[in-house]
């Protein structure tokens, strides 16, 4: 009997140890959790904080070269949007300690809305601020809309293998009427106004549409043609291939007059701009926006764009 009440004790006194084990280390877990989700949350304001104010706000003194980047496609929703830009170019030229600002441009092309307002903002600019130059640095691709803005710059430099020009417009889309019809689907179509339904990709072609619709490319086309012969002046030479569409590399660039020179980012503002101190000006996408863009929040609008209306671009 007293062998049986000695075990009991040690059973309990053994059951009340792990017991105590089990919400020591459970608390400890608990721990754990809550400072590293502490810390996940100070990181991310610090990051919000950073990004709200931008590279360019953090320093306020030297002499210093001003940064703005403008990659991939430009349009209204992207990095390479015309209100992106235009901000991180107005905050560079604003910045008293600016001596020269360098647009760093890899990118295919995109709107021409977006690209034609980018162009006409640096023309203001160059024109509020006569004693800053503006200078393009092309690496990769500098095409289309993004040669559009370009065009609108003091200087353009390029590396000999940069891919610069395709100076035309392009509208894109698609047709289903044959897969249409071997699925047994049937178009039923209303509209008011017989051109509503402009080149509309479940409706077989229409001629007279389709030949409005290269009017249409035709006046934007000479829109940007205009824009390049009067960035690029008397340094463009006469060569029936310029504003075909075609492209060239930066080394032919340059031949042509569509470029400058040769030079990096940091070559041009140590020898050119005379400092080599740089400051990056460009808007970056915030956590929000990069999170949203990560989990597919652009998949809807992207389906979107292939089943409806044409894509009308500068690339």
């Amino acid at each position: 009997m007293a062998q049986e009440e000695k075990n009991w004790e040690r059973e309990t006194l053994e059951k009340l140890a792990f017991s105590a084990l089990k919400e020591q280390t459970k608390a400890r877990r608990w721990g754990i959790f809550f400072k590293l989700l502490t810390f996940a949350y100070v990181t991310f304001l610090i990051l919000l904080v950073f990004e709200w104010r931008g590279d360019g706000d953090l320093i306020a003194d030297g002499k210093h070269t001003a940064l703005v980047e403008l990659e991939g496609v430009i349009d209204a929703k992207g990095d390479a949007s015309a209100e992106k830009i235009t901000g991180a170019l107005q905050g560079a030229f604003k910045n008293k300690n600016t001596q020269g600002v360098i647009l760093r441009i890899n990118s295919p092309g995109g709107s021409p809305v977006q690209s034609g307002i980018i162009n006409d903002e640096v023309r203001r600019l160059r024109g509020v601020y006569p004693n800053t130059p503006l200078y393009v640095v092309v690496e990769d691709v500098c095409a289309s809309g993004g040669y559009y803005v370009a065009a609108a710059t003091d200087r353009i430099y390029v590396d000999k293998a940069s891919i610069v020009g395709s100076i035309g417009v392009l509208m894109d889309g698609w047709g289903f009427t044959g897969t249409m019809e071997k699925l047994g689907v049937e178009r039923r179509l209303l509209t008011a106004g017989k051109n509503k339904a402009l080149l509309d990709p479940f409706s077989p072609v229409d001629e007279r549409q389709k030949d409005y619709a290269q009017l249409l490319l035709n006046d934007i086309h000479q829109q940007f043609v205009s824009v390049v012969q009067r960035g690029r002046g008397k340094r463009l030479k006469d060569d029936p291939e310029l504003f075909s569409g075609l492209i060239w590399t930066g080394a032919k660039s340059v031949e042509l007059g569509l470029s400058d020179g040769f030079g990096s980012v940091d070559f041009v503002a140590r020898e050119v701009i005379k400092a080599k101190d740089i400051v990056d000006f460009t808007q970056k996408r915030n956590v929000a926006e990069r999170l949203a863009r990560r989990f597919g929040a652009t998949l809807a609008d992207s389906l979107a764009k292939v089943l409806t209306t044409p894509d009308l671009s500068l690339r």
